[in-house]
């Protein structure tokens, strides 16, 4: 008897974009035979795969004696090996040509600029290391890091990995609740801030948060405020130093000091389902092997590249292709501090033409907000010095990818649509730039050493264009240690899903993969909807819903149904060029059941505004869902960037 599918995937794919011949000529790998040869060894022979790059791009103190010691699901690399992730980012550059090439490019949103080069980061960071093991920090000891996007930020990452110190950077956009029961949970020693930073115009006051936080948190003993926006903030004498004054007297030089291959680098909390933050913890070697060697490769890094990735850094894909990943390749990081709509919906548009950026990586929320506001504010600027584009943060829906395509990339940049997560480290599947054909909404393919399988409850490999989830089969060099102070919710968490499997990761992501072996992720195995015995992700629903030509932006959430088992609720937010109306609901309905089928037909279409989202631009299904079953909204909202969303949706009628 078959195992019964997870989910049903009903969602139709026709096009496909093949590298352009003039991309393929200057890959970094633009040979899929080459590239079948190495992901064949990474998985097969992966001690030997991996062991070979480590000692090809990365700078050792001491060589490893042991390549890999997997006891499920603890996991060590690079045993017996010495290093210095700071020196792997910054020294290895020095005395050649790149010591005076731009490291950091920064445009803050008032339009203040600065460039750092790599010489001049490498005396920042020496400085504040000094600061740091002066005020007591010594290595092991945690600091956590509250600041904008701002070079302080990068400075600050880089200082603490020179030390040994464990770093935890916690989101501006975060409460001062939030930082205190994360610097509780990890014990920080202190905290780096900054007097504000700027959004929409406005400044965001961080030092205030600090201060409230850390009135109920024993451990800290310093923090260290950088001055940006210049308000008026309160200094605590014997506790409280600028930055600036700090720096006076410092050394201008610091001797790196070697760490154990698996001395814990950094701490980053992520959203728990019991509401608790859980603390990834990522370790030195193989964290810094896997963002290195995978932004070389996935965005096809070129010397002359200047790069520009709207996420914060506060998040994962901050930490892995803002700084380590980038930094030790060498390449132009651009930093940019506000809103994407400030003063105008087309700042992005504007500092890519100004600043000649050649790589853009952002969100699909993001893309689809550029969409709702219009395509007149991107064709203002040529955006001709872009060659590279990527997606992250969630499935890009098939009608944000073609516009991503055609009015950014101008029909010539590829994509790279990125599947990982804070626990992985690195990307596991993406294409590659120069070799894999694309198709609109697939994160296509696995990358070296990652070894993804679509399965069934009991973790066997489900039939290709079947519903399942995704796992990982083995182990990868940069996927997470433990959970700082909680291994049993660690091996609970992602190694407890298969009995008998205990090596097996689960993502908590549902999967289906194609007749070429392309992966589709459909987003958290949480959001398949149960209607009418049909299992339908909400992700292909809300990329339906996308693809009529009135909607911006959609969320699927499930409300329980006596009948159905569960109603089908959707948030919808329109382009400005329609208006919601009893007629169109219908229209939606219908263009839903031609698109996928009259069971995935939505019960109830409320029209919204906005969709209640993270700074990072996720949207928090999980508000809209407690919204559509209670009408009311219980549940932590520490990671809403926008209050009065949640408000207005609350007195929407439906």
């Amino acid at each position: 008897m078959s195992t019964p599918q997870i989910f049903v995937s009903l969602q139709k794919v026709g096009r496909k974009f093949k590298p352009s011949a003039a991309f393929e000529r200057l890959a970094n790998l633009a040979d899929p035979m080459a590239y079948d040869q190495l992901y064949a060894e990474s998985v097969n022979a992966p001690e030997k795969f991996w062991g070979r790059q480590a000692k090809e791009h990365l700078v050792w103190r001491k060589p490893f004696k042991q390549v890999l010691e997997w006891k499920p699901p603890h996991v060590q690399w690079f045993l017996g090996g010495k290093l210095n992730v700071s020196e792997n980012c910054l020294d290895r550059h020095l005395g050649t040509a790149r010591e005076n090439k731009a490291a950091i490019i920064f445009e803050g949103e008032p339009g203040d600029v600065r460039t750092i080069t790599y010489k001049q980061l490498h005396f920042h960071v020496c400085r504040l290391a000094h600061i740091l093991e002066n005020t007591g920090i010594k290595s092991g000891d945690r600091i956590a890091i509250y600041l904008p996007m701002i070079p302080e930020a990068v400075i600050a990452m880089l200082a603490c990995a020179r030390v040994g110190a464990v770093h935890t950077v916690i989101f501006g956009g975060f409460s001062a609740e939030a930082i205190k029961d994360r610097i509780n949970d990890c014990q920080a020693k202190l905290v780096i801030t900054a007097d504000g930073g700027w959004r929409r115009g406005k400044v965001i006051e961080l030092k205030a948060n600090v201060d409230r936080a850390v009135e109920g948190t024993p451990t800290v003993q310093t923090v260290l405020v950088v001055k940006r926006c210049g308000n008026e903030v309160r200094m605590v004498e014997g506790r409280d130093v600028w930055w600036k004054e700090a720096w006076e007297g410092a050394p201008n030089r610091h001797d790196a000091k070697a760490f154990d291959a698996e001395h814990p680098l950094f701490i980053l909390y992520t959203s728990g389902s019991t509401g608790k933050p859980k603390g990834v913890l990522h370790t030195s070697a193989g964290y810094l092997l896997g963002a290195k060697l995978s932004a070389h490769y996935i965005f096809d890094l070129k010397e002359t590249d200047r790069y520009f990735c709207s996420a914060d850094i506060g998040w994962i894909t901050g930490h892995s292709y803002v700084v380590y990943g980038l930094l030790s390749n060498g390449s132009t990081v651009f930093l940019y501090e506000g809103a994407p709509n400030q003063p105008e919906p087309d700042r992005f548009w504007s500092m890519i033409d100004r600043h000649g950026l050649t790589i853009l990586y952002t969100a699909p929320t993001a893309i689809r907000a550029f969409m709702r506001w219009g395509d007149n504010y991107v064709l203002r600027h040529r955006l001709d010095s872009l060659r590279l584009l990527g997606s992250v943060g969630e499935p890009i829906n098939p009608e944000a990818w073609m516009w991503y395509h055609t009015m950014i990339g101008k029909k010539k940049c590829p994509i790279v649509d990125t599947w990982w997560q804070t626990e992985t480290g690195s990307i596991m599947i993406s294409p590659l730039p120069g070799i894999t054909p694309t198709k609109p909404g697939s994160a296509t393919l696995p990358f070296f050493g990652i070894l993804p399988k679509v399965v069934d409850e009991k973790g066997e490999e489900v039939p290709r264009n079947s519903g399942g989830k995704l796992a990982i089969m083995q182990p990868w060099p940069s996927m997470l240690r433990t959970l700082w102070g909680d291994d049993d919710r660690f091996k609970q968490a992602y190694f407890s899903e298969f009995p008998g499997k205990p090596g097996v990761y689960f993502t908590g992501d549902g999967a289906r993969q194609d007749e070429d072996g392309y992966f589709w992720i459909v987003g958290r195995i949480d959001d398949v909807l149960n209607v009418s015995g049909h299992r339908i992700g909400t992700a292909e629903i809300e990329s339906a819903l996308v693809s009529h030509a009135a909607v911006a932006e959609a969320a699927a959430v499930g409300r329980p149904d006596e009948l159905k088992g569960q109603s089908l609720v959707v948030f919808v937010t329109l382009k400005s060029t329609h208006t919601a109306s009893d007629e169109l609901k219908e229209a939606l309905r219908a263009h839903v059941g031609k698109e996928i089928g009259s069971l995935a037909k939505p019960d109830t279409i409320r029209f919204a505004a906005g969709l209640p989202k993270t700074r990072s631009g996720k949207i928090m299904r999980r508000l809209l869902k407690e919204l559509a079953t209670s009408g009311e909204i219980k549940g932590d909202t520490t990671t809403l960037e926008d209050f009065s969303v949640i408000s207005a949706l609350k007195s929407d009628e439906e």
